[in-house]
């Protein structure tokens, strides 16, 4: 078993940055890649940035790109989400997941964390 917990949120004026931090607690034997999410209020969860188990491939959706990075630390068991020029519409909830080299389906899920964009 994988277990997720996300931290680093909080409120932000726009245009500030936060980082998200998404620790993974168990015996992580195995590879994963990674992903994090976000819900942002009344709306659905969708995938925002992606990342490989050795970091050789990543991927964001268009509204984060430039914006947002994604990174990771497999000797600290720690997948990282940098936010930089934040913008109201970027307030939800982050969650990062995981999931097995060749599947495609999300099997671990943190708890979330709250960010929020405002002045």
């Amino acid at each position: 078993q994988v277990q997720l917990v996300e931290s680093g949120g909080g409120l932000v004026q726009p245009g500030g940055s936060l980082r998200l931090s998404c620790a993974a607690a168990g015996r992580t034997v195995n590879r994963y890649n990674m992903g994090w999410f976000r819900q942002p209020p009344g709306k659905d969860r969708d995938l925002i940035a992606y990342i490989t188990w050795s970091s050789s491939s990543t991927d964001y959706v268009d509204s984060v790109k430039g914006r947002f990075t994604i990174s990771r630390d497999n000797a600290k068991n720690t997948v990282y989400l940098q936010m930089n020029s934040l913008k109201p519409e970027d307030t939800a909830v982050y969650y990062c997941a995981a999931r097995e080299l060749g599947s495609v389906r999300w099997i671990y899920w943190g708890q979330g964390t709250q960010v929020t964009v405002s002045s």
